[in-house]
């Protein structure tokens, strides 16, 4: 059957209308980001404000009951070993006092010989492991042990170097301690009641004044605060962390430190997770179990004192080369993770299986293959099939 030419230009323009009309009632295109899937380093942290502190600090205290006369120095004034910082005049003591002074100086004196001990405990373990060390690394030259064991080895002694170095510091404290406690001593009178002289306050090591706590001159009881001192060239970061988090960090992980006021960030070490929590309430008003985690500084600290606040970063896990994509690439459907996949100008929706995460990406074990792009921040609305408009 021939169709006449006019029944035939209305077939074409009806195809042609219906043609536009599909066009105009087509879902325009969706702008998106995408980005390539490719393997690179990626580092999981534990972040968290911290704050420095001196790591020997020593809060020079009153022996006795008097009256503390006006302090002279000044906070950040550096003092040396042994050096006068403050003077109290005694007041006379009552049976009970003296003997309590009497106490106070015999507890002094054991918590001192302990520490010795310890030390000298310390020091015997140190000298066997730099032994034990030798003798590894001798047969581990003759290929007898594995290397594993030498490093081991090593890093016992640097583990009980640490500790020497941390009980000589005790030792030095509890010394200090027992001069104290025997300048409480001067007392006592010849009568054993008082009316001494002035009672010399010192320094029980070289350092900087922290703080001050006691300025003017007052009558002070027996171990009221008089001054902190620290020493500055031995700083290390305390964070508190939610214990959640502080499950997750071991002594030895490297860390970095930022927001110090330079221009680098500064690299430290995890020396110790305590192993106390405590409960803290949060601006929110939540309770929260928190822990101390002590940093040593591995690079200098530079211009930074006791007290100021750093932002530190714990690198709990770490790999050279991993596939992966950015977080804002990820959403969840049911109980797993799916990526729209730009394919063409199409996206397909694809699961995939995720393995560690960073602040900004995520670690890929399967679902996609190194080259692929993949659609950042995908709107609510994108289906799979979606046309895409690439914009980035």
């Amino acid at each position: 059957m021939q169709l006449r030419p006019k029944t035939l230009a209305w077939l074409v323009a009806a195809v042609v209308l219906a043609a536009f009309i599909a066009i105009a009632l087509r879902p325009a295109a969706i702008v998106v980001e995408t980005a390539v899937v490719a393997a690179g380093p990626l580092e999981v942290t534990t972040d968290e404000l911290g704050e420095t502190r001196s790591h020997d600090r020593f809060v020079v205290a009153a022996p006795v009951n008097g009256r503390l006369r006006r302090v002279l120095l000044h906070e950040g004034d550096p003092v040396a070993a042994n050096q006068v910082v403050a003077t109290l005049a005694p007041l006379p003591l009552s049976a009970r006092e003296r003997d309590e002074l009497l106490a106070r100086v015999a507890a002094a004196a054991a918590a001192e010989r302990t520490a010795a001990a310890e030390l000298q405990h310390v020091l015997e373990d140190l000298t066997q492991a730099r032994r034990e060390t030798t003798r590894v690394e001798q047969l581990l030259a003759r290929g007898l042990i594995a290397e594993q064991q030498v490093e081991q080895a090593r890093n016992a002694s640097v583990t009980l170097a640490e500790e020497a170095e941390a009980a000589r510091y005790r030792e030095r404290a509890a010394a200090a301690d027992l001069r104290g406690a025997r300048a409480g001593l001067v007392a006592l009178g010849d009568d054993g009641h008082g009316g001494a002289a002035a009672v010399e306050i010192r320094a029980p090591a070289a350092g900087r004044i922290l703080r001050i706590t006691e300025v003017s001159e007052r009558v002070v009881p027996a171990g009221t605060p008089i001054l902190v001192i620290g020493d500055l060239a031995h700083l290390e970061v305390v964070m508190e962390m939610l214990s959640s988090e502080a499950v997750k960090v071991a002594p030895g992980m490297p860390a970095r430190l930022e927001g110090w006021g330079g221009e680098q960030p500064l690299r430290a070490r995890v020396r110790l997770v305590e192993p106390y929590a405590f409960t803290k309430v949060s601006a929110l008003g939540v309770e929260e179990q928190r822990t101390n985690v002590v940093l040593d500084f591995v690079d200098p600290p530079g211009a930074l004192g006791d007290g100021y606040r750093v932002t530190g970063r714990i690198v709990t896990w770490s790999a050279p080369a991993v596939l992966q994509v950015p977080l804002s690439a990820l959403f969840r459907c049911a109980s797993a993770w799916c990526v729209f996949v730009a394919e063409g100008n199409r996206a397909r929706r694809r699961e995939v299986q995720v393995g560690h995460f960073s602040a900004s990406a995520a670690e890929i074990l399967g679902g996609l293959q190194a080259g692929e792009r993949v659609v950042k921040h995908p709107p609510n609305e994108m289906e799979a099939g979606a046309r895409l408009k690439v914009g980035g």
